[in-house]
């Protein structure tokens, strides 16, 4: 009997840890995004522009996994159609920031310095992969595959705010003007990925797996099996 409370406990304090740490992703992808696309139009950096934006979309596919964690369900056909307007968002940013980018460089246009921006994509790039960790020990804890494919739209804003600093550096120290719209358009290859995954209704199931046997989800393993069927959708 306090084996059971003592299980109990512990699974209520991931649950409320969970939904602690997603509301936090969209707390911070909400200032990001305000920050980034304000600070890009003032600079003219269609790299920050583009991360900026980026992060709005993120806010919305990080709504959709809280109502889906919070219902419990939302329904084969409507969690397909969300991931698709996610995928369809990607591709809409994905021309956008091409377009944009290919503009400036076929204009030599010079970007201003941001040392907002790169302040911003500082913080980016050290708290997402801390973040990540995280939500993945977390959805180990609770065997939550939703809050296992949130951490990797994490790992993803990792990614991109390295290659945005990268961009931005180059273009403050070096005057570097094009090193703006080329990391923008190193950007659209991750967004196109994105993309494509999210339309495709993808999580962080790659293939098939060979079994239903569930296997940990640990760091050392990211793309472990975490569409076990019996594995709950909901904390």
């Amino acid at each position: 009997m306090t084996t059971q409370i003592t299980t109990l406990t512990s699974h209520e304090t991931a649950i409320r840890r969970g939904r602690l740490l997603e509301y936090l992703s969209v707390a911070w992808m909400v200032v990001e995004a305000a920050v980034g696309i304000a600070s890009g139009i003032l600079a003219g950096s269609i790299a920050l522009v583009g991360f900026g934006a980026d992060s709005v979309i993120e806010i919305f596919s990080s709504a959709v996994l809280l109502w889906r964690l919070r219902e419990g369900s939302m329904g084969q056909e409507r969690e397909h159609a969300a991931l698709k307007l996610v995928g369809v968002s990607f591709f809409a940013l994905a021309a956008y920031v091409t377009f944009g980018a290919i503009r400036d460089l076929a204009l030599h246009h010079r970007p201003e310095v941001s040392y907002i921006g790169i302040t911003l994509a500082v913080v980016a790039l050290v708290g997402m992969p801390l973040l990540a960790r995280t939500k993945r020990r977390v959805a180990a804890s609770l065997q939550s595959r939703a809050m296992h494919a949130d951490s990797r739209q994490s790992d993803f804003c990792a990614y991109l705010s390295g290659i945005l600093l990268a961009g931005l550096i180059l273009n403050a120290f070096f005057r570097w003007w094009w090193a703006d719209p080329a990391a923008a358009l190193v950007m659209v290859v991750l967004m196109l990925r994105e993309g494509v995954q999210a339309f495709r209704g993808e999580t962080c199931c790659n293939s098939t797996p060979a079994s239903n046997q569930a296997m940990p989800l640990t760091d050392s393993a990211p793309h472990a099996d975490c569409c076990n069927p019996a594995d709950p959708l909901a904390f």
